[in-house]
């Protein structure tokens, strides 16, 4: 009876680590749902048009997402070490980092912003899609900083406080896209440009909430010096790196896939490409979820490590992910049984409406997949581990998934359903092989404990 507790006393702690993280993200990714339910009802082009813009925006973004969860198991160990100096200075030395890069990756979209002319899609798409890019970019930087904090509160075992701000960041977003968007009570009417500018503010309150937070809350007082940025050091940044860019690197080989997958779509028609946002849409959803499990995961494993107790850590990694299959698979389940009402909420286009409702089956089939490929490398990020499972990355997605999906597409004609078979079996080669790191590595490190 002793093995089944220890797992239940894993999913307690996991659970109340990653529901709040759970929601948070959930907040994160219903900003996107409600631009697209609000954009969608501006027609089939605008709605494209996002799509496209969100091709650049997402894959730019989510690197500065990576590198901002390297804080996250570096405080965690910290923690568990008991050492107020080194979570100090990750949390200092994490915050300048991700300024810097939130203003790096801004400058970034701008340069790329005119690839949108070359990526051989319609063009009223792509003249709707440039000024939205442009406007949404600039939330990169106060994105970045509410990151610093949020990871470092997390990194402490804090995981509500990010959920209430998120939550509420939401929520002014979707009232300033009404407002914005259809032009209600004297404001202008900016249609797609006014959902970016919704972001944007929306973004900046998050920041400016989580930052005053951290800063005034009697529970990290003691690290209020992080905030002065002037124990800057060398070996921190490197180290921070280290973990972080790989990482970053892990989702931007992951996301980009599927933006890649958004320009294949687009060759096939604005209708498709409608379409496909409204599954990925739906998809992201459950994804973002998975990723509060794989939040908990890291600083489960984090904490663990810094304590020095590998048996424990394993079964925290192991238990998140019996919980991510559990989430994902019901998530599985009500994209089949709601494949032809989702859509209906976005468009009334019956030929957007078909063809999503075909594409949310095959999201169906690889929840299991994303969760598992999420969670595995959350685990991993967890024990610093990040080197091999970005090779992964590289490997299912884009020396695999993809190409599958081509030739599916366009050699074999299954259109949209083709492409995304093949991001199928990428997600589902990526989880096998994140599993099965996960479980060796873990197994090396008690084996090299034992024979201490």
């Amino acid at each position: 009876m002793k093995f089944p507790d220890q797992y239940k006393e894993h999913f307690r702690r996991n659970f109340f680590l990653a529901f709040p993280v759970m929601l948070s993200q959930l907040g994160q990714v219903l900003v996107g749902v409600a631009d697209s339910l609000m954009v969608g009802q501006l027609g089939a082009q605008p709605l494209a048009a996002a799509s496209l813009a969100n091709v650049i925006f997402h894959v730019i973004m989510v690197f500065g997402l990576g590198v901002s969860l390297a804080v996250t198991p570096l405080v965690a160990a910290a923690d568990g070490e008991q050492n107020i100096k080194k979570i100090t200075g990750f949390f200092s030395n994490g915050l300048l980092v991700n300024i810097i890069l939130g203003i790096v990756l801004a400058l970034a979209v701008v340069v790329c912003t005119p690839i949108l002319n070359n990526l051989d899609q319609p063009q009223p798409v792509v003249t709707l899609a440039i000024p939205y890019l442009r406007i949404i970019t600039v939330a990169l930087v106060p994105y970045m900083i509410f990151q610093s904090f949020r990871q470092f509160a997390e990194g402490m075992g804090n995981t509500r406080q990010a959920m209430y701000i998120t939550l509420m960041g939401n929520a002014l977003n979707i009232v300033l896209n009404y407002l914005f968007i259809y032009g209600k009570l004297g404001f202008p009417e900016l249609g797609l440009n006014g959902a970016g500018w919704a972001t944007l503010i929306a973004r900046t309150v998050m920041a400016l909430s989580m930052g005053g937070y951290i800063y005034y809350s009697s529970r990290f007082r003691v690290f209020r010096q992080g905030f002065s940025l002037i124990h800057i050091s060398r070996p921190i940044i490197r180290r921070i790196l280290k973990v972080g860019v790989p990482a970053g690197l892990q989702f931007v080989f992951e996301v980009s896939a599927f933006g890649f997958a958004a320009i294949m779509m687009g060759w096939l028609g604005t209708q498709t490409l409608a379409a496909h946002q409204i599954a990925i849409n739906l998809a992201s959803i459950s994804y973002m979820m998975a990723t509060g499990i794989a939040s908990a995961a890291t600083i489960r494993v984090g904490n663990q490590l810094g304590k020095g107790d590998l048996i424990n850590l394993r079964t925290a990694g192991n238990t998140s992910i019996i919980m991510v299959v559990l989430f994902m698979g019901c998530a599985g389940l009500l994209f089949v049984m709601l494949r032809d009402f989702f859509p209906q909420l976005y468009i009334s286009d019956p030929e957007v409406i078909s063809i999503a409702s075909q594409l949310l089956v095959v999201a169906a089939f690889f929840q299991i997949s994303d969760g598992v490929q999420v969670v595995g490398m959350g685990a991993l990020r967890g024990i610093e581990d990040v080197k091999v499972p970005t090779v992964i990355a590289v490997t299912a997605y884009w020396l695999v998934g993809l190409p599958v999906g081509y030739f599916l597409a366009f050699s074999f004609g299954m259109g949209a359903n083709g492409i995304w078979y093949g991001l199928f079996i990428g997600l589902s080669l990526a989880a096998v092989l994140l599993y099965y790191r996960f479980r060796y590595k873990t197994a090396g490190m008690l084996s090299e404990n034992v024979a201490r």
